[in-house]
């Protein structure tokens, strides 16, 4: 490791620098008020795909892309604003349908433990063995789950949550606690819920329990990004999918096998429109996730195959139903 070399760089240094790796810049006052609003590293995410590459060879003879500093023939800084705000929408877009996704799961499980215990969501008798099995030097997941409750249900400003600590004792029960819950918390649970009630939830929505726990870590993955207010469209997606190849989903079978677009974004939106189909299939969100890309800028090195989309995406049934 080394020490980090680069200096400090004024609003106008960073412009006089982009300018002069070939960035062109036809309104120096916008692009210094963006600069100064959203700031140079959050929009060097955006322009970095507009770079000129060049293929190398390491010492072993290997060949490698190298992206270099300068910027392809034709990228403008006004291209670099336009697919951060499309990047926006679509951040925006997403979140209304993992909303929709989140709330459903948390009903899902609250209604299908609640009939057991109250508390249900605490007992090993009612969970998954590994979810529950004591680990060397650690609390068990389950434990350490708990933990975690007592401390979000402590510490919830919610009325609901103020309410029930000042009436009652006990923990809440499953169908209120779960309210509490963000999408990481939900995708830990189900992992950790017991076969048959993972096949319960599964089937609700036409997968098996392998796909389920995958494609819910995915959607929770995505929902951080998009809370976060990070680059989305063209993201590697680090939880990725489990390939839907095997399992009864026609309306996804064109990404059975597709590496390039499970790794991307594309396989995470598919997904959520999967599960929204399910969940609301009169609701409008498609279409307007589909209009969203009518603003998808055309601009030198930007693509949506660098997003993994297919090539005909819009005419797939999943978007055109």
């Amino acid at each position: 490791m080394k020490p980090y070399p680069k200096p400090y760089l004024s609003v106008a240094q960073q412009i006089s620098k982009l300018q002069g790796r070939g960035l062109f810049i036809d309104d120096l006052a916008k692009a210094e008020g963006h600069l100064s609003k959203i700031g140079y590293y959050r929009l060097s995410g955006y322009w970095h795909p507009m770079r000129e590459s060049r293929i190398v060879r390491d010492a072993s003879g290997a060949r490698r892309v190298e992206i270099c500093d300068t910027f392809r023939p034709g990228a403008q800084f006004s291209h670099v604003v336009d697919l951060y705000v499309f990047d926006k929408k679509l951040r925006l877009v997403m979140l209304d349908a993992l909303e929709r996704i989140e709330i459903a799961l948390r009903a899902d499980i609250a209604l299908l433990l609640g009939k057991r215990s109250p508390w249900a969501h605490r007992e090993a008798k009612f969970l998954h063995g590994q979810f529950s099995k004591p680990r060397p030097g650690e609390l068990s997941k389950l434990d350490d789950f708990n933990s975690r409750a007592d401390q979000r249900e402590q510490n919830a400003k919610d009325d609901f949550a103020a309410h029930y600590r000042r009436k009652y004792s006990d923990p809440m029960p499953i169908w209120i606690a779960v309210e509490l819950w963000e999408f990481g918390t939900l995708s830990h649970f189900v992992s950790g819920m017991r076969v048959q009630d993972q096949d319960t939830i599964a089937a609700r929505y036409g997968i098996t329990r392998d796909t389920l726990r995958s494609w819910v870590w995915t959607l929770s993955f995505v929902r951080n990004i998009c809370a976060h207010h990070g680059r989305l469209w063209n993201r590697a997606m680090v939880a990725q999918p489990m390939d839907p190849k095997g399992t009864n989903v026609p309306l996804l079978d064109h990404l059975a096998g597709q590496r390039s677009a499970l790794e991307r974004f594309y396989g995470a939106a598919a997904i959520t429109r999967y599960f929204q189909l399910q969940i609301n299939p009169n609701s409008t969100w498609g279409v307007r996730f589909v209009e969203i890309f009518r603003t998808f800028p055309d601009a030198p090195g930007i693509s949506l195959k660098n997003a993994g989309f297919p090539e005909n995406w819009r005419t797939l049934p999943i978007w055109a139903t």
